[in-house]
């Protein structure tokens, strides 16, 4: 914007204060020029508005004498400064030489009392010169905020360049702006801000993005914090929310200011799609790996891994397999898996599973290869640092398997990378593993040795009681005793007898309903409810092959 004090200097003795001595600095938002006796409903307040002295003339009661030589009336005098004053205008200029020779001290008394600057335009001076060089001047400082915006989004743009891009985009945010900015990813990952004094901001921001997350806006809002201003802008992929840039400005925002900010969230929308494709492409090279050494080729598994640098293979490794897989919920499982009743000889299972790239959904189970010795500090943000790192929070809404933000980027000096919680394990609901999956490990297996005991650990993941991990060992009987043990604690009815008979009669509920002398009705719900306390499915023939072996060791 122009401010007065330059145009005056521009203008030089075509423009000068009436009073003499400085001229204020105050922004012009215009020069406007009117001769009404009451301008001001076409004024928005800034303007430097120029006058020859007309609406100043004239009787008390408004009226106006023909001609430029009527009287000044103070009244109207006061009147139309109070007028002025009242809508914000920034200065009055009077011309001189069209009625009025010098200023008149009824003007300069009114505008002294309502603190209106009053300037003067000498004789011979046309209006127009002072508005040209208004323009002139404002056309100076426009294309001067351009090359100087245009600047700072360049130096922007190339910041996202760098390794630890999302640091020094926002401080080089915060700086253009002389204030400081904040983003905080939606899946509650790790922020990155500057000054690192906002930290104390951090958790009072967070409430405030849980709120706009959850409300879904795709709008920017606005909201005050510890007295100054504070504006949120969502950071979109598509439709989806993927973080909040949170900025609070050092000074009234300018429109090259806002376009600035829109350029960041322009490449922090970049970003955050460029690690999506690389989330995905990671995906399906960890599936294609995991899938070659499932199926016995174990050399091809190596070079796809080291050549798409998903980095080495163990030599030695443990097989994971979970009941439900899909390829939208490889990440949930991995987080719902440690919940499950883990064996305590793994330590540090949900971090290997955070960190694992080999994962494969098929058949309707998860499979997960897990190093057998892992390296001493592996786990997310180690040994798959160039990768995108997967965690799904507790639940079955989540879509897909999450990346890690600026968490996986070394702190540099600049914006400061505050790592959030760690993912810590979902607690095992107090339903005993209801609605969790059943899940099969293997012990610690050669790699070219995994195919061949694949199959053995399919059947044990299948037949896994719900919400327990098992190991593929000799313990099939050992399990099918624990399926009856739960049956037979159930009060409410004999299970045991109920599905002995179900079995017996090859799942003819006529015939077995006949044999317990009850109601196919009633049998059907006795079944119901023997399924959901053992975790099976007792129409899969595996399933019910070793249920019915573990029965008739019982005597049923």
């Amino acid at each position: 914007m122009v401010s007065l004090a330059q145009l005056c200097s521009r203008l030089g003795s075509s423009l000068q204060p009436a009073a003499g001595g400085t001229v204020p600095g105050r922004q012009l938002s215009g020069v406007h020029i009117s001769e009404l006796e009451d301008p001001t409903p076409y004024l928005e307040g800034g303007e430097l508005l120029l006058t020859t002295g007309i609406p100043l003339r004239g009787a008390a009661g408004g009226s106006r004498q023909p001609g430029p030589a009527g009287p000044l009336n103070q009244a109207n005098t006061a009147a139309y400064v109070r007028r002025l004053a009242e809508r914000g205008v920034a200065a009055l200029g009077l011309g001189l030489g069209e009625g009025l020779d010098e200023v008149p001290e009824a003007l300069a008394g009114a505008c002294r009392a309502e603190r209106l600057e009053l300037l003067v335009v000498p004789d011979g001076v046309p209006f127009m010169d002072v508005s040209r060089a208004y323009w002139d001047l404002a056309a100076q400082s426009g294309q001067a905020d351009l090359v100087a915006g245009l600047g700072t989004q360049t130096a922007l743009a190339r910041s996202a360049l760098r390794p630890d891009a999302l640091p020094a985009v926002v401080k080089g945010l915060a700086q253009a702006l002389g204030g400081w900015a904040a983003y905080l990813p939606a899946d509650g990952g790790p922020e990155t801000f500057w000054p690192g004094s906002v930290a104390a901001l951090v958790p009072e921001l967070r409430q405030e993005t849980v709120r706009l997350n959850q409300a879904g806006a795709p709008a920017a809002a606005t909201f005050g914090l510890h007295g100054g201003a504070v504006v949120e802008y969502p950071i979109l992929v598509g439709r989806r929310i993927e973080g909040f840039l949170a900025i609070g400005a050092g000074r009234t925002l300018a429109k090259a200011d806002r376009q600035i900010i829109l350029t960041v969230c322009v490449l922090l929308s970049l970003k955050a799609q460029q690690r999506q494709e690389l989330a995905g492409t990671s995906a399906a090279l960890g599936a294609a790996v995991a899938k070659l050494v499932l199926r016995g080729h174990a050399e091809a598994a190596r070079l796809l891994a080291a050549d798409t640098g998903l980095g080495p293979l163990a030599e030695r490794v443990r097989v994971l397999a979970v009941r439900g897989g899909s390829p939208e919920r490889l990440g949930a499982l991995a987080g719902l898996v440690p919940a499950l009743a883990a064996q305590e000889e793994l330590p540090g299972l949900a971090e290997q599973l955070a960190a694992c790239v080999f994962r494969l959904a098929e058949d309707g189970l998860a499979w997960f290869l897990l190093p057998a010795d892992p390296a001493p500090g592996s786990g997310p943000g180690t040994a798959a640092d160039n990768l995108a790192q997967p965690w799904q929070e507790w639940g079955w809404d989540q879509d897909g398997w999450e990346q890690g933000d600026a968490g996986s980027v070394p702190a540099k000096p600049g914006a400061a990378v505050v790592p959030g919680p760690p993912p810590a394990a979902p607690a095992r609901p107090a339903d005993d593993g209801a609605g969790l999956p059943g899940a099969a490990l293997t012990e610690p297996l050669a790699l070219a040795d995994v195919a061949g005991r694949a199959a053995a650990l399919r059947q044990a993941a299948l037949q896994a009681p719900a919400g327990e991990l098992v190991g593929t060992g000799g313990g099939a009987e050992a399990r099918a005793d624990g399926w009856v043990d739960r049956l037979a604690a159930y009060s409410r009815a004999d299970l045991p007898g109920t599905v002995a008979a179900y079995l017996r009669h090859r799942g003819h509920w006529e015939e077995a309903a006949r044999e317990l002398q009850v109601h196919r009705n009633s049998l059907r719900h006795r079944m119901a409810v023997a399924g959901r306390l053992a975790g099976l499915d007792l129409d899969d023939p595996d399933t019910a092959a070793h249920l019915w072996l573990a029965l008739r060791r019982r005597g049923l």
